[in-house]
């Protein structure tokens, strides 16, 4: 299978519901129980979700998959509760052949992995939790004040989530990434109108304010890493530091970003990703296969290899350092390599980069 690729398959849940789920990359298994604004044919390319998806999979089978009621995933008459996300879990697993594995879990997709961990126990060699509570805001106790806010925002889904105003998309947008750039506005909120309805979206989150799995974290053995960045806008960081808390040995990794979704471009996540490094296992060794390149990428890693940096080869290809930063991200992933270091030590393994830039 190409690192480049995903294969797309279905399989069923306790209660019936077709969940699609993907898998990707070569190695030990990781799975994400991500966030739920994801499509797993849409957000491939995602400039939110690649850097996320090509890190998760250096050197490694990354399992992902479309929550139920969003993405490919069965959308109509699905009934949405932490226990029917457990049990989506727990279809995924099986169907994707996984007997041990890494779970990397963030936002939403926290409590339904922790509560999986603790039944679990014998499949989870290591959890990763980033920006995750351990219970919604309706567990934690609302003010009044909260109370409305909270009503305010399934009002603005049910009204905005579908509609071509520049102030709606900003908003939903802005809630998870204040600090992102106008092509990660845009992206993500097309992303938004291509993963649910609107109603789905407010079910979802309905039940998703009332979970609680306080009773089952404490529970929770295997080696544990907890991320979480010090602003972020919809998970209070108190609640990440409750996390790390209540699982027994649980490193703690405060990230500083304002942002719900950490996104490449901004110093937290060189942080972020150097976290990861040093708590999971080393993932296994990937060949540096450079047919799994595109011309522009074998290009951009000749440049990499003879000791340019982005914007050198922004300036010397004639393209903007965005685009030399994405390919970058993109020929990391296919490499299996988490720096820049790696990157010249297998390319140049590889018989790239002997000549110097002239």
């Amino acid at each position: 299978m190409s690192l480049a690729q995903q294969q797309i398959r279905f399989c069923t849940s306790r209660d019936g519901t077709r969940l699609a789920y993907a898998t990707c990359g070569e190695g030990p298994p990781l799975l994400w129980t991500g966030h739920w604004v994801r499509h797993l044919e849409f957000d491939w390319d995602s400039p939110v979700w690649r850097p996320w998806r090509s890190l998760l999979m250096r050197g490694r089978t990354l399992v992902r998959y479309d929550w139920r009621g969003f993405g490919l995933s069965d959308r109509n008459g699905v009934e949405f509760s932490l226990e029917k996300h457990i049990e989506d879990l727990e279809a995924v697993v099986r169907a994707a052949g996984l007997k041990q594995f890494v779970m990397f879990a963030s936002s939403g997709g926290g409590t339904p992995a922790m509560a999986y961990t603790v039944r679990h126990p014998e499949q989870v060699s290591h959890l990763v939790l980033y920006g995750c509570p351990s219970r919604g805001r309706m567990a934690r106790g609302e003010t009044g004040e909260r109370t409305v806010e909270r009503q305010t925002l399934l009002n603005m889904i049910e009204l905005g989530w579908s509609q071509e105003i520049l102030a709606y998309q900003k908003f939903f947008a802005t809630l998870h990434m204040p600090d992102a750039n106008e092509e990660q506005f845009r992206s993500y909120h097309e992303l938004l109108r291509l993963t649910a309805s609107p109603a789905n979206v407010v079910a979802l989150l309905r039940a998703y304010f009332q979970s609680d799995a306080r009773d089952a974290v404490p529970r929770i053995r295997c080696p544990t890493l907890v991320l979480h960045a010090r602003q972020d806008p919809m998970i209070p960081f108190d609640e990440g530091r409750l996390v790390a808390s209540l699982i027994p040995g649980a490193r703690f990794v405060p990230l500083e970003s304002r942002n719900h979704i950490l996104l490449d471009t901004e110093p937290a996540w060189q942080r972020f990703v150097a976290a990861l490094g040093d708590f999971l296992p080393a993932p296994s060794a990937v060949p540096v296969a450079l047919d799994e390149l595109t011309a522009r990428e074998r290009e951009i890693l000749e440049l990499v290899a003879q000791g340019s940096d982005n914007p050198g080869i922004a300036d010397r290809l004639k393209i903007s350092e965005k685009t030399v930063r994405n390919h970058v991200s993109l020929i990391f992933g296919k490499l299996g390599v988490n720096s820049r270091a790696e990157a010249v030590a297998r390319a140049r393994d590889a018989g790239l980069g002997r000549r110097p830039v002239p």
